[in-house]
């Protein structure tokens, strides 16, 4: 796959009056959603991109749109589809997340030397490492003039060890990042099966009007039931997928490849099932989670390098 130097398809979405959502077409490996949110003194950003080409078009569509200073970012988690754009920001914003996730942003390797497990390799551009300044634990609020965000961590791992979500109250806007994937594999490898399923009835809690996902469409709050229900349906698969695995004595790799996707097929990146079966076998106390195993081995189960946009 050759990457597209035009362009990349995506666009900022008028969700409120305050609130817009960047979402990227495809929405696949590395190709993310990512926001903004507009008070009386200023902009606060929720998350940046892969890389310089996506995160520049993000930025400049938010200047065009709102024309507001950046005061605040926030990072809701720490994979680089929703990280590595951060030194894009201006330099005096505050950028803020999870203490869990400033620790692996900080060491991650994949920043310095993606490994060829996607086609095409994904080139970050002229990015620097740049991790959050502001560090939090269970909650913060951010007092945007007017318009308070509140961010919060679901207290369990869940995509991650360190998932934030960016909570907009009078706006009834909820920023998820990768706590849900809308129509698209979630994927849960470096977090928790059991925790991405407990966090669903958290989300719901919130009970907003729009919900901006980390991949896929803005989600109407009327559909968000529907769109649980088919994320409690996919991790209690995998859940199972991976009892029947372990009780065969297969490897998650064999369990996935012995598994009926059903209603799951269609959704793009499939071979996520392989990295969610690591984290559930270990869950379920049979090994550990080899990051580069789990997604050696879903290269080896879909045949070729993972199809990438970046």
């Amino acid at each position: 796959m050759t990457r597209d130097d035009g362009p990349p398809p995506a666009r900022l979405e008028r969700v409120t009056d305050r609130v817009w959502a960047w979402v990227q077409e495809d929405g696949t490996w590395w190709v993310n959603n990512a926001g903004v949110v507009s008070g009386g003194d200023g902009l606060l950003i929720v998350d940046t991109c892969a890389t310089e080409r996506r995160t520049q078009a993000f930025l400049g569509a938010v200047d065009r749109e709102s024309g507001g200073p950046v005061r605040w970012a926030v990072n809701t988690h720490a994979h680089g589809d929703h990280t590595y754009g951060n030194s894009l920001l201006p330099e005096d914003a505050v950028l803020i997340g999870h203490r869990l996730m400033c620790e692996h942003l900080r060491t991650d390797p994949v920043f310095d030397a993606c490994p060829p497990l996607w086609d095409p390799v994904p080139h970050w551009g002229a990015v620097t490492r740049r991790v959050p300044e502001l560090a939090l634990t269970d909650a913060l609020l951010v007092d945007a003039g007017g318009l308070t965000v509140e961010l919060r961590h679901p207290g369990h791992p869940a995509h991650t060890t360190g998932d934030v979500v960016a909570w907009v109250p009078d706006e009834g806007v909820l920023f998820t990042g990768d706590l849900l994937f809308h129509g698209i594999t979630p994927l849960v490898f470096m977090g928790s099966v059991e925790g991405a399923l407990r966090s669903l009835d958290w989300l719901a809690s919130f009970a907003p009007a729009y919900v901006v996902p980390g991949h896929g469409p803005v989600i109407d709050g009327a559909e968000l039931d529907q769109v649980l229900a088919r994320h409690r349906a996919y991790y209690r698969f995998v859940q199972e997928t991976a009892a029947e695995g372990i009780r065969r004595g297969a490897d998650p790799l064999t369990a996935a490849r012995a598994a009926d996707l059903g209603p799951f097929a269609a959704w793009p990146d499939a071979e996520r099932l392989v990295p969610n079966l690591h984290r559930a076998y270990a869950e379920a106390g049979v090994g550990d989670v080899d990051i580069v195993a789990a997604l050696t081995d879903a290269v080896t189960w879909v045949g070729h390098p993972m199809p990438t946009r970046v």
